[in-house]
């Protein structure tokens, strides 16, 4: 009676703010659980299919041979990809608990969580802005007439479609010469390097691009308004956290397919796609690229990079799981729809880079770009020749937001999840306000980055945090669950959730976690180190204060690793070596969150340490009450 005198406001502040969001029906009513199973499959499906699946992988395949790229890709998939997504999906399931939380299995290793957290909070920083970008793109492409279709009143005089050529005439340039003066022997022929409109665009409006680094200039006001309100679609799906966002990933998640599957359609259809086709997966395939290094190495980071293992996602979305929710076979469906997904947009992008190429009547390579350049310079240029060009372009950047904003709803999630567990007391009915906060600080965060300096700071970041940091967090993951914690313990964990497996079953995953993985790590992390290049933008090189800010960020990720674990061995008890032994050791904590699925297992070793911490009177005082209860 009182609410519904109340002013709306006050509903909402009810409904909304201060609603612990549990339904009656889950398993687990303090923290809550997914809505249904496809909820999670979709969530975890839209956080591992990300940017990197669309204009990373692409370039990579063609790059590093083509189709015989595919051979190193998957096999890393198996031997690292699929065993590490199912290692973090168990280990998040089993406790219930966040990427800090779950590490009550190895104190000592408790850094690594936070370092996880830093990585996140970081990374989501920047995906914001591509976000942004994205948006603003979409919004541009709703004109009547592409404005990177053609050199407008907006570009400078270096803008061309097509490459300006000149006649060395004894010493002499001769301007305005073309290819259909044959006057000019082809040994005269100077051509002189242009920007084409996509590319001016890009630099000059979009970005509106300063020198470097050094050059903050002023916030774009238009990228500033698009990352605004790509921080009100963030927090607006994730108000009541996965109860909100688990029902619009319904549409985000699986609308990128269908944009990618309308795009290829499209793509084939189109003169010189056969083209394209070839040089990424076809009969221009270089078998003889296996022999490197580098193609495995590749093959191995984009793995990791495409499933987001390291991030903490995949434990934050698999806690909110029922106990005996089938992980093994989520691991599977997952990581082999993200290589698919990866696979497919290769096809519908270089499909319409080929077509670009037969357009300017050039070799596919010269199209092909990296990150930004394919994806808001190349690509946006081939679609402007395509017929309703506009249609083409809403749907290929609404497709790169709706990817984009998947990936920062589980990063968003990361963040509020750890809150929620370090804190329930104080958070636990007010998720809609951290939420909130977290989504505004990252929007003032972010501001930096839709300066004129803007695409600097979001290289920097992406160079320094979201690469071999990576790696340093997941060899320390796995060494502490495998050797430190136990392999076999955390196989008989596995168990408690998915019924008993024969010993062939587990014969894999044992070799994979003691071994195979740990070793390709290693490996990867020590190649990447030794041929470590600071990064640029284009021919642009960072400045040393900026490079110097950017290994900071390493070192602030990487510097709670040691900082947490001396901190936990000068407050232990006991001499050093007992010290050691007991934060190597589960902590109390350490268990299946819910009494009903701990079992005897559990239950067993809490008493057997509780019985070491209290009197005997205490003890029998607990199983008389026990007896009576």
């Amino acid at each position: 009676y009182r609410l519904y005198r109340c002013p709306l406001f006050f509903l909402f502040i009810n409904r909304y703010l201060c609603d612990p969001h549990v339904d009656n029906g889950d398993e687990n009513t303090e923290r809550g659980n997914w809505s249904s199973k496809s909820d999670y499959i979709l969530s975890m499906i839209g956080y591992a299919v990300g940017l990197g699946n669309i204009w990373r992988f692409p370039y990579l395949a063609y790059k590093n041979g083509g189709g015989a790229f595919l051979i190193p890709y998957f096999t890393m998939l198996v031997v690292t990809g699929i065993p590490l997504f199912f290692l973090e999906s168990a280990f998040g399931q089993f406790c219930s608990q966040g990427p800090i939380n779950v590490w009550r299995s190895v104190p000592l290793l408790q850094g690594v969580g936070i370092g996880m957290v830093i990585v996140t909070l970081l990374v989501s920083i920047y995906y914001n802005v591509i976000i942004a970008y994205s948006l603003y793109y979409m919004f541009a492409s709703m004109q009547s007439v592409l404005p990177w279709s053609s050199c407008s009143n907006w570009a400078d005089s270096n803008c061309s479609n097509t490459p300006i050529a000149f006649c060395n005439v004894s010493g002499v340039l001769t301007a305005n010469w073309t290819q259909e003066n044959n006057t000019c022997p082809s040994s005269d022929i100077i051509t002189v390097p242009v920007q084409s409109p996509s590319e001016q665009y890009w630099d000059l409006v979009a970005l509106r691009r300063s020198g470097g680094l050094d050059e903050t200039g002023p916030v774009v006001w238009h990228l500033a308004l698009c990352l605004l309100l790509c921080s009100i679609l963030v927090a607006g799906a994730l108000i009541r956290g996965i109860k909100s966002s688990g029902k619009v990933v319904y549409f985000t998640a699986t609308f990128p397919y269908v944009v990618i599957l309308i795009l290829l359609i499209r793509g084939v259809t189109l003169e010189g796609a056969r083209d394209g086709i070839e040089f990424y997966i076809g009969a221009q395939s270089n078998l003889t690229k296996l022999y490197e290094a580098q193609v495995w190495k590749d093959a191995a980071t984009q793995t990791f990079y495409s499933l987001s293992v390291g991030w903490g996602g995949l434990m934050t979305l698999a806690s909110y799981n029922n106990f005996h929710n089938n992980v093994f076979k989520d691991s599977f469906v997952v990581s082999l729809t993200n290589a698919g997904t990866s696979v497919l947009a290769g096809f519908a992008i270089f499909s319409i880079l080929g077509h670009m190429a037969h357009i300017y009547k050039v070799p596919v390579e010269e199209v092909v770009k990296e990150g930004f350049g394919l994806a808001f310079i190349a690509y946006p240029d081939a679609l402007s020749k395509l017929p309703v060009s506009q249609l083409w372009s809403i749907l290929f950047f609404f497709m790169l937001l709706t990817v984009g904003l998947d990936s920062q709803f589980a990063g968003i999630e990361i963040l509020t999840t750890c809150l929620l567990d370090a804190f329930p007391k104080i958070f636990k009915s007010r998720r809609a306000l951290v939420t909130i906060t977290i989504c505004s600080i990252l929007y003032l965060l972010g501001l930096p980055c839709v300066t004129e300096a803007g695409i600097y700071w979001v290289t920097l970041i992406d160079q320094f945090v979201a690469s071999w940091v990576l790696l340093v967090l997941v060899l320390l993951e796995i060494i502490g669950i495998s050797y430190i914690y136990g392999g076999n313990r955390f196989i008989k964990d596995i168990e408690m959730m998915i019924g008993n497996k024969t010993s062939a079953f587990w014969l894999w995953w044992r070799a994979c976690w003691f071994f195979i993985s740990p070793c390709i790590i290693l490996v990867i992390l020590g190649w990447s180190l030794a041929t470590f290049v600071p990064p640029t933008y284009g021919k642009i090189d960072f400045p040393g204060w900026g490079l110097a800010l950017g290994w900071c960020m390493v070192v602030f990720v990487i510097i709670w690793i040691p900082a947490v674990a001396v901190y936990k061995l000068i407050k232990a008890k006991g001499n050093p070596w007992k010290r050691l032994k007991s934060l190597c050791s589960p902590s109390e904590d350490w268990h299946p969150y819910l009494e009903i699925h701990r079992g005897e297992r559990y239950s067993e070793e809490r008493c057997r340490r509780k019985k070491k911490s209290k009197t005997h009177l205490e003890v029998n005082v607990e199983v008389i009450s026990s007896s009576w209860l």
